[in-house]
């Protein structure tokens, strides 16, 4: 059967960059793996950063949403009945931030899926300097993302304070006691400098595992507020976009934004942008597609685009 592992966390938790090293880890051991994009919006732009691992070991697929939650649901199980049929030793499955997990298992019970898959790990990716201040909506997938990890994998560990990263497990556990979900949370937290990580850390992330905890289910992401609006083609410089997303973030009129990202081109040079409340990166690129999204709850879209256009 193949491995299939469920690499989740809450919007811009690093899951990306941990996905490149886990896959890589694989890679060098021989297997051949098979990476899923399940994102939640209808444009894709984690796809890009993963290009660097095509190749004979590694291919990458994508489920894009745009449409109902049904009618996600049936791309998904789709696309991993193909992926079951490409001879991958392991497929590793990113989804958006705001991914429901029960969603995951629902597809692998049904079949013929629960004849070609077995599930192997389920990692929840959670920033070390994560936010006090989130929603009861951002806890409650907070929560529902920790309920069935095998671990949970803190990112920039190594750049936060012993304080902090005591803050963030405590979070971690109200977030879990809002939603009457009873774990031990200290237990599965694993806290390392991703870019020092030994054999015997990549032993301990891939042999993870996952569990079934309960807790109290809330129905309907749309309902609880978020959203994701993208934009093509809009204007975009080195010198404008990290002040124009900062004012984004921190005017009430445009709703409470959690990430923005995307791509743009100065030149005949590509850039990526990826911005929370705390941080801000822009990377050069090879490729590129000109796309701005942003993800967060009672977004204004009219309000956005007209500010990023003017």
């Amino acid at each position: 059967m193949i491995k299939v592992d469920l690499i989740t966390g809450f919007l811009g938790s690093g899951k990306t960059t941990f996905l490149k090293m886990y896959a890589k880890h694989f890679m060098d051991k021989g297997q051949r793996i098979g990476i899923l994009e399940n994102d939640y919006g209808a444009v894709n732009v984690d796809m890009l950063l993963l290009n660097e691992l095509r190749g004979d070991n590694c291919e990458l697929e994508m489920v894009a949403g745009g449409c109902d939650a049904d009618c996600h649901r049936r791309r998904f199980k789709t696309k991993l009945i193909a992926m079951g049929m490409s001879g991958y030793d392991r497929v590793i499955i990113e989804p958006s931030g705001i991914f429901d997990v029960d969603e995951f298992f629902d597809a692998l019970r049904d079949e013929p899926l629960d004849r070609w898959y077995e599930i192997g790990n389920v990692i929840t990716i959670v920033d070390a300097n994560l936010e006090n201040d989130l929603s009861d909506v951002s806890d409650y997938f907070l929560a529902s993302q920790i309920a069935n990890a095998g671990l949970v994998v803190l990112s920039k560990a190594q750049l936060t304070s012993d304080e902090q990263l005591a803050a963030t497990i405590e979070h971690l556990k109200v977030a879990a006691k809002k939603a009457q979900l009873q774990k031990d949370i200290d237990s599965i937290v694993f806290a390392k400098d991703w870019f020092n990580m030994d054999e015997e850390d990549f032993n301990t992330l891939s042999s993870a595992g996952y569990s079934m905890a309960s807790y109290v289910k809330k129905h309907g992401v749309d309902g609880g507020g978020y959203k994701t609006v993208y934009f093509l083609e809009l204007p975009m410089t080195k010198a404008s976009i990290k002040q124009k997303i900062n004012t984004l973030m921190t005017t009430e009129d445009y709703g409470k934004i959690l990430r923005a990202k995307g791509f743009f081109k100065e030149g005949d040079t590509w850039y990526q942008f990826n911005a929370t409340s705390k941080e801000f990166e822009l990377t050069e690129m090879s490729v590129g597609q000109e796309v701005f999204i942003v993800i967060g709850e009672d977004l204004d879209s009219d309000k956005i685009k007209s500010f990023m256009t003017s």
